[in-house]
C-alpha cells in the first residue's frame, strides 16, 4: 500500500511538475462568459491571463464537487493505497468542505488536510508532504505533520495593479484610481486562510522593499524546507527586477530560486504584474 498525494489546481502546479513529483491535481473550473475551462488542463496559466487582459467580465472559479473527489478517491482506494489531498483553504472556498464529506465514504483510507492557504501557499504543503512520502511516512502521519507545520508557512505578494481588486468589488473605484494616480502597489498575504491587506508602498522599488521587510519580519526563509516564488501575467519581469532588489535574501542561501506562475484562482483577483514569494519561516527547522 503506498501513500498518494492530492491536491486541487489551485496550488498553480502544472501538469508536468505533478508528473515529476508523482502527485494528483484536481482541476477546478474557470469560467469566462459562460464558457468553462479546466484549470490546467484545458486552460493553461499564460491562456487565462491572455483572456483576462482582454475581456471586460471577471471569470470566475467554481469549487470541486463531493462527487468529482468521490471519483478521485475511489480509484486510489480501489488501487489498495491511501491518500492525503491538501485542499484550498476552506475560508476561500468550499472545496475543502466537499473533500471532507467525499472522504468520509472511505473509512480513514483518505485524509483531508486543509491547508489554509492557497497557490504557492498550499503548494509548499504539497511540496512538503512528497518529501514525507518519499521518507515512507504514512497518510495519516503525513497529514499530521502538514497540520503541525502549516501556520509556519508565509505568503507574501506585491500587486502591480489595484484594477482587479475594483472589478472584483474588493475596493472601491475611487480608492482604485487614487491609487493608481499615487502608483499604490499594496503587498498583501496569507493569514489565517484569508488574503489581507498587510501594507502598501509608493512604486514598484519601495514595494519590493516593503516586501523584504515582511519577509525579515516574518522570522526570514528557512532554506531548509520547501520555497517558492511567483509571478502573475505574460511574463517575469517584475519577478525577476524584485530578485534583484532582494538578493541579499537569497545570496549564498539557495542554488536556485525555484520559480512558478500565478495561475487563474488567486490571478482573478490580482492581475497580471504580481510577484510573491512563500516560504516556511525560519525558526523552525524539519525535523
Amino acid at each position: 500500500m503506498s501513500v498518494k498525494i492530492i491536491t486541487d489546481s489551485a496550488s498553480d502546479i502544472t501538469r508536468a511538475r505533478a508528473a515529476e513529483l508523482g502527485i494528483e491535481v484536481i482541476p477546478m473550473t474557470t469560467v469566462f462568459k459562460d464558457v468553462e475551462y479546466l484549470d490546467g488542463v484545458t486552460l493553461t496559466n499564460r491562456e487565462f491571463f491572455e483572456k483576462l487582459i482582454e475581456t471586460d467580465e471577471l471569470p470566475h472559479t467554481s469549487q470541486i464537487t463531493p462527487f468529482q473527489y468521490g471519483e478521485t478517491f475511489r480509484r486510489v482506494v480501489s488501487a489498495g493505497d491511501e491518500a492525503v489531498y491538501i485542499a484550498l483553504s476552506s475560508k476561500l472556498s468550499g472545496s475543502c468542505g466537499g473533500a471532507v464529506t467525499a472522504a468520509a465514504e472511505f473509512e480513514g483510507r483518505v485524509t483531508v488536510v486543509d491547508s489554509e492557504n492557497v497557490c504557492i501557499g498550499q503548494q509548499l504543503l504539497v511540496l512538503y508532504a512528497v518529501r514525507l512520502r518519499d521518507r515512507g511516512m504514512s497518510a495519516a502521519a503525513i497529514a499530521e505533520e502538514l497540520e503541525a507545520r502549516r501556520g509556519d508557512v508565509r505568503v507574501l505578494a506585491l500587486l502591480d495593479t489595484l484594477e482587479y481588486l475594483k472589478k472584483g468589488g474588493r475596493i472601491s473605484p475611487t480608492v482604485a484610481f487614487a491609487g493608481e494616480l499615487l502608483s499604490i502597489k499594496p503587498v498583501v498575504a496569507v493569514e489565517n486562510g484569508e488574503v489581507v491587506l498587510v501594507g502598501k508602498a509608493r512604486g514598484s522599488k519601495n514595494g519590493n522593499n516593503l516586501l523584504m521587510r515582511f519577509v525579515e519580519q516574518s522570522g526570514g526563509i528557512d532554506f531548509d524546507m520547501p520555497y517558492m516564488l511567483a509571478y502573475s501575467g505574460l511574463d517575469d519581469t517584475l519577478l525577476q527586477k524584485y530578485i534583484r532588489d532582494s538578493e541579499a535574501l537569497y545570496k549564498g542561501r539557495a542554488e536556485e530560486l525555484p520559480v512558478c506562475a500565478i495561475g487563474s484562482t488567486i490571478g482573478t483577483h490580482v492581475g497580471p504584474g504580481a510577484i510573491a514569494v512563500a516560504f516556511f519561516r525560519g525558526e523552525k527547522r524539519m525535523k
